[in-house]
């Protein structure tokens, strides 16, 4: 019985959202491997992303930073340390700070370090316990070039159509260092075919200037998501409208949102995104950490059918993959 019941709400919503969606060329529902399928292997390794494009997934993320010599290298951070073996191999290189930048670095001394799962810098224990052992295999960080060819190399010999997810990650503190992060990121996605909003890249940032000018000065005609970090950015819908074509909130967020009220008023707020043709793509949905659900399931529960969202970010594709499944 619940498992028809499941498959109608998901039928319903099909139908509900299958206008909007046919504009964009994606799926009604789609998954993004957050990092990869990080919560099997070291997030923004190759290997994880061979993983997630495995599994099914939609779309696969690349945050990106870009190195000394002006190449955008896939890592979650502008820091290095705490993913990789930096301060082991190049122990004099840190800023003042004590911190240890990609920008301060080329892609032949990158390549240099070893990959590891997340540690906190702290404890000098892993964040997630339960993943990928520390200092175990041999990991290494590779730029958008190399993760691009190898997805789309994959779509070609598996005949999948999975999309990749790039993030502009710190465009302020680049520009700073005297570079121009967005600019030389599109000229990549131009030159492996991502252009344009119906092209399977979705292009996202939390700095909303930022965006604006990816659409508005450098002219890109790619489907922009604006990711939300502040309670209070959930206000600006009208804002987004004018620039973007999503937005990504963080479970956070959309939890306070709705904590404590009916089922209608839970909807609302992605009901106002949909009004203003923004569809809604939330993060992060992880298995060993939903502070706010008894289990994963409630989370996604909570996510699909009660807020009706369009897409989420997760470390667990296959896991959500299947939920959705009828």
């Amino acid at each position: 019985m619940l498992k028809t019941l499941k498959y109608t709400v998901l039928l319903s919503l099909t139908l509900l959202f299958s206008c909007t969606m046919s504009t964009q060329g994606f799926s009604d529902k789609i998954v993004i491997a957050h990092r990869g399928a990080s919560g099997y292997i070291p997030e923004h390794t190759m290997e994880s992303k061979v993983m997630a494009h495995a599994m099914n997934s939609d779309f696969i993320e690349q945050d990106l930073v870009l190195s000394k010599d002006d190449i955008p290298i896939v890592i979650h951070d502008i820091y290095l340390e705490e993913v990789t073996d930096v301060s082991t191999i190049y122990p004099e290189r840190s800023r003042d700070d004590g911190r240890y930048y990609v920008i301060d670095f080329t892609l032949e001394e990158l390549k240099r370090l070893s990959v590891n799962e997340r540690v906190n810098l702290e404890t000098g224990l892993a964040v997630f316990p339960n993943r990928f052992p520390l200092k175990k295999a041999n990991f290494k960080l590779h730029t958008l070039q190399e993760e691009i060819e190898v997805i789309q190399g994959l779509n070609l010999s598996t005949g999948k159509k999975t999309g990749i997810y790039p993030e502009i990650k710190n465009p302020g503190f680049h520009l700073k260092e005297g570079k121009d992060i967005s600019k030389i990121v599109l000229q990549i996605l131009d030159q492996y075919g991502y252009t344009k909003k119906t092209d399977r890249c979705i292009l996202q940032c939390f700095d909303a200037d930022e965006l604006k000018r990816i659409r508005q000065e450098l002219k890109s005609e790619l489907y922009l998501t604006q990711l939300l970090e502040f309670t209070d950015d959930i206000d600006h819908l009208e804002i987004y409208a004018g620039y973007a074509d999503a937005i990504g909130p963080s479970i956070d967020q959309l939890f306070l949102l709705s904590h404590g009220k009916s089922l209608r008023e839970k909807k609302h707020f992605i009901q106002r995104a949909h009004q203003q043709n923004l569809q809604v793509h939330a993060y992060t949905f992880r298995k060993d950490q939903h502070p706010n659900f008894d289990s994963f399931e409630d989370l996604l529960q909570f996510g699909f059918e009660e807020l009706e969202l369009d897409g989420v970010f997760t470390d667990f594709p296959d896991t959500v993959k299947d939920f959705l499944q009828p």
